[in-house]
């Protein structure tokens, strides 16, 4: 999100506490203060909630404070305010758009996730097992099982004969089922 600078009408403030002076935390606080009534009538406006209008004026409130070094004095205080205020609403507006209502608990009780201790627990064993293997079956089972690639395929980059990566593979899933302890031929 970002800021607006302060824009210029005509060059000054209409309000009747002029911007020109801000130059402390008193000046800064009482300019601020005179423009609360306009504030809250635009909030309201804005949300037609009491409640939300009040919440709005204070995240403006608390956004112009954090960044009243942006505000540059002798400009409209008022339009600067208003935008802040306005972007706020924007945004929660927003957000409020991508939340569900859920009082009562019912969205929240439907969504479920399936556990996943035990594919972490199989995930390792398989990490330790395929750890186990020579350096040659990992690579053959890991080009052909993992990556997809052909038995021709493996057996060029691997620069062996098509025999030879058929019977690691084989070799590498036999004790991939065996350290699993899956029947041969399931791996």
């Amino acid at each position: 999100m970002s800021l607006p600078s302060a824009p210029s009408e005509g060059g000054h403030d209409t309000d009747p506490v002029a911007p020109e002076g801000i130059v402390d935390r008193a000046s800064w606080r009482e300019a601020v203060t005179a423009r609360l009534p306009s504030l809250r009538a635009f909030a309201w406006s804005l949300s037609r909630n009491g409640a939300d209008a009040d919440d709005l004026v204070q995240e403006t409130l608390t956004k112009a404070w954090t960044y009243r070094d942006r505000f540059e004095p002798g400009t409209n205080l008022r339009a600067w305010l208003f935008t802040i205020l306005r972007n706020s609403w924007y945004s929660s507006v927003a957000k409020r758009s991508r939340e569900v209502a859920d009082e009562d608990g019912r969205h929240a009780a439907r969504l479920t996730a399936e556990g996943s201790q035990e594919w972490t627990v199989e995930l390792s064993a398989l990490r330790h097992a395929l750890d186990d293997l020579p350096p040659e079956h990992r690579e053959a089972i890991v080009m052909v099982g993992a990556a997809g690639l052909s038995y021709e395929e493996a057996a060029e980059i691997a620069g062996c004969a098509l025999g030879t990566i058929k019977s690691r593979v084989n070799r590498a899933r036999n004790r991939l089922a065996e350290a699993m302890d899956m029947p041969r031929g399931a791996a």
